[in-house]
């Protein structure tokens, strides 16, 4: 049947989200610098990525970093801050789109990393940038099923690869006007990490409650925005036009049973300002409860929720209401709501 799938949590707190930021940071002024002789021979004006996209800076590892090193890190910060030992965590996900190679899973590399025990089950999650709302919500069924009492959403992305791949495709003589506005995303893409600890409500009134929400497919769009470390090719009006559609249409099935029109904070998926000027206009948010972090950070895929909702986190008073929303390449859509 058509519509919403619509999930509701009884028993399941947020106890913790933590990031990792990568240290060194690449200035579109710089890529602009990297590009000049493409965008002169195109005909094409420096100033894009700030103007268009609204993203002045991203994040790159330093030599020798590695994204599922940084993951476990903002594992471990996430576990501390929760207070939960690794001896108690009952399921880890990872939702990286980064990973090194097909198999094993990244999760193994993080779950050893975290020291979870081996009755810890672990796997990976892959869903373009929802993938950690997707994690959180089959977490929080498993939580409220009693099958587990905590588990650790975690997230490691590295796109210093496909930024210099599309920065010397990008030079070479044979690329169009064309060529270069499809691969235009992939040069706001940034590196980061983040992990959230989930646990029982009823063991943990000061936790954050997770009250459930609503994903929704457009799949007829699954070619619109394809990548691989080679470069995220995109057709960025259909794109746009697609994700609009898909967002306004779960937004609007989705008031039958949630009331979303005046939450404290939306924690959108950072894109870009074409992105999220499309988003509030389409669902009427009130701009200044829409935190940003693109402008500094990049698109950091499925990183760039809880990366936002760390960076969010200490201006949050008991009682705010919060949504997590986003879309993701394939088309899908996914919205949760939290009551801080």
């Amino acid at each position: 049947m058509d519509g919403n799938a619509t999930t509701t949590h009884r028993n399941v707190v947020l106890l913790s989200v933590a990031s990792e930021l990568a240290p060194q940071i690449t200035t579109s002024v710089d890529i602009d610098r990297r590009l000049q002789p493409a965008l002169k021979r195109l005909k094409l004006p420096s100033g894009l990525l700030q103007r268009v996209a609204g993203v002045h800076e991203r994040r790159n590892w330093a030599p020798g970093q590695a994204f599922d090193d940084a993951a476990v890190t903002a594992g471990k910060r996430a576990l501390a801050a929760a207070g939960i030992e690794p001896g108690q965590v009952g399921l880890m996900i990872n939702t990286s789109v980064t990973r090194k190679h097909l198999e094993p899973s990244v999760a193994v590399r993080i779950h050893h990393g975290l020291g979870l025990p081996s009755s810890a089950t672990n796997f990976d999650i892959a869903n373009a940038c929802l993938g950690f709302v997707n994690g959180m919500t089959l977490a929080a069924q498993l939580i409220d099923s009693g099958q587990i009492d905590y588990a650790v959403i975690i997230d490691g992305e590295d796109a210093d690869e496909i930024q210099t791949n599309t920065i010397e495709r990008l030079g070479r003589p044979d690329i169009s006007r064309k060529d270069f506005m499809s691969e235009f995303a992939s040069l706001t893409l940034g590196s980061g990490a983040a992990a959230a600890v989930l646990g029982r409500a009823d063991r943990h009134p000061e936790g954050h409650r997770i009250l459930g929400g609503v994903t929704r497919a457009a799949t007829q769009f699954n070619g619109l925005c394809v990548g691989s470390v080679d470069g995220m090719f995109t057709d960025a009006k259909a794109l746009l036009k697609g994700g609009m559609e898909l967002v306004v249409s779960a937004w609007t099935e989705a008031k039958r049973d949630w009331n979303w029109s005046g939450m404290d904070r939306y924690i959108l998926h950072q894109v870009s300002d074409v992105h999220t000027n499309a988003i509030v206009k389409a669902t009427g948010l009130d701009r200044s409860r829409v935190p940003l972090t693109y402008p500094l950070f990049g698109n950091v895929g499925p990183a760039s929720i809880p990366i936002t909702l760390a960076g969010e986190a200490g201006t949050l008073k008991r009682g705010d209401r919060v949504l997590l929303m986003g879309v993701g390449s394939g088309l899908n859509t996914a919205m949760m709501e939290l009551a801080w």
